[in-house]
């Protein structure tokens, strides 16, 4: 053999051995590969799962505190309903008005009253 041919087969022994090789990676490194993606994928959901976790905490909380602020505003209106009893009578005003404007209201009767008693009677005195 001359040494052409001694190097034509020491290139394709070294080419065929590079291919085994890089065969034999693929071989290790994809399944490797596959359980380092499954981690990871799982670290994703498991930070998804968290931070949903997180949000639905933070609304529950919010919720709460707009709740607990409702009561005392109820609380503190009703408070001072029984103090002046005559804010009923604004708050009623006050929605009739409002009514009025919206156009819920068509039409008004008036009703005479004495002493918010409505009087039904006409008096006739000569």
């Amino acid at each position: 053999m001359d040494d052409e041919q001694k190097a034509f087969i020491a290139g394709a022994i070294i080419f065929i051995i590079s291919i085994a090789g890089v065969i034999a990676l693929f071989m290790w490194g994809m399944p490797t590969y596959h359980v380092y993606s499954a981690k990871m994928e799982g670290m994703a959901q498991l930070a998804q799962a968290d931070q949903n976790r997180q949000i639905l905490v933070t609304q529950a909380q919010a919720e709460k505190e707009a709740a607990t602020l409702r009561a005392e505003a109820i609380a503190i209106v009703g408070a001072k309903a029984k103090e002046f009893p005559e804010y009923r009578a604004q708050e009623f005003i006050g929605a009739f008005a409002e009514a009025l404007k919206d156009g819920h209201i068509s039409q008004i009767i008036y009703v005479p009253t004495e002493a918010n008693i409505p009087i039904i009677e006409k008096n006739t005195r000569n």
